[in-house]
């Protein structure tokens, strides 16, 4: 008899002879409208053996590759900062054995905890951001440690034009006001993104790839704290991430699943088909 461990499908090699480590953050403090996503990542790991290890997007199997699946960390709820610092940690231990980290949230300001771990070994990072929302806030209702502002935190650590945005369709008039100064900003669809390509590879520039899964739109992935009208469609999000890992991504993350807000399973299932294409981008 074995041990019951559920992993992730396909990604249960030794930590020591994986090349990617999964490791998620079950944290929604900051929610501010529908919470839940905190229970987004090990619905992921459940619900994977309703899918396939082989791919016929890619032509590619999880089973070829070494990927350890490291499982949730326990974090502290009523602490964004002890949940960041927890996050931020785990993923500098990843970096510093160097393999490539990737999370599964959680709501998006998790992604911050491991920015910052990648910045300190990656100083000339860039950001490559899916996501429905600018979150680009100074602060939400004075809390600056928020999902709503989890980009302009990242800024701080990165200045301007580091941050890469795609598919935003939501923000205050402030946010959008910030991103245009600040940010390379392209709202509503991946316009631009083969040309941003092409400049980070010529540029071997590290990459941070963060997807929020509510790029997609509510009729593909309703199951998400904050649905946006007007989304990518599981095909354009797929494409796009192609594109996003010819570059040199060091680590990555999905993240505002919020599985009890779609009793139907559909967007459990669409969460765990992009990780898997992700995982497989990755290995390449």
């Amino acid at each position: 008899m074995k041990q019951n461990i559920e992993t992730f499908i396909g990604c249960d090699a030794r930590y020591e002879e994986a090349g990617i480590v999964i490791y998620g953050a079950p944290f929604d403090s900051t929610t501010s409208f529908r919470p839940g996503a905190r229970f987004g990542s090990a619905a992921i790991r459940h619900e994977s053996f309703g899918l396939e290890t082989y791919s016929p997007y890619q032509d590619r199997d999880l089973t070829d590759y070494s990927i350890f699946d490291a499982g949730d960390l326990e974090l502290c709820f009523g602490s964004p900062q002890a949940a960041l610092k927890d996050i931020e940690n785990c993923a500098d231990e990843i970096l510093k054995d160097q393999k490539l980290p990737v999370l599964l949230g959680g709501e998006h300001l998790v992604t911050l905890g491991a920015v910052r771990a990648a910045i300190r070994r990656y100083p000339e990072l860039h950001i490559i951001h899916f996501d429905a929302h600018a979150d680009l806030r100074s602060d939400y209702l004075g809390e600056p440690l928020s999902h709503a502002c989890v980009m302009r935190r990242c800024h701080e650590c990165l200045g301007d034009n580091r941050i890469h945005q795609f598919c935003i369709r939501s923000g205050d008039r402030e946010e959008f006001r910030f991103a245009e100064e600040h940010t390379d900003f392209h709202p509503f669809s991946f316009e631009g993104l083969e040309s941003l390509v092409h400049s980070l590879k010529e540029l071997d520039l590290p990459v941070y790839l963060t997807i929020d899964l509510d790029c997609l739109d509510p009729s593909v992935f309703p199951g998400t704290g904050t649905p946006e009208a007007g989304g990518v469609s599981f095909l354009q999000l797929l494409e796009a991430m192609k594109l996003a890992c010819q570059t040199r991504v060091i680590g990555a993350d999905i993240n505002e699943l919020a599985p009890m807000l779609d009793a139907s399973g559909v967007s459990t299932a669409v969460a765990g088909k992009v990780l898997r294409e992700l995982l497989l981008l990755l290995s390449e």
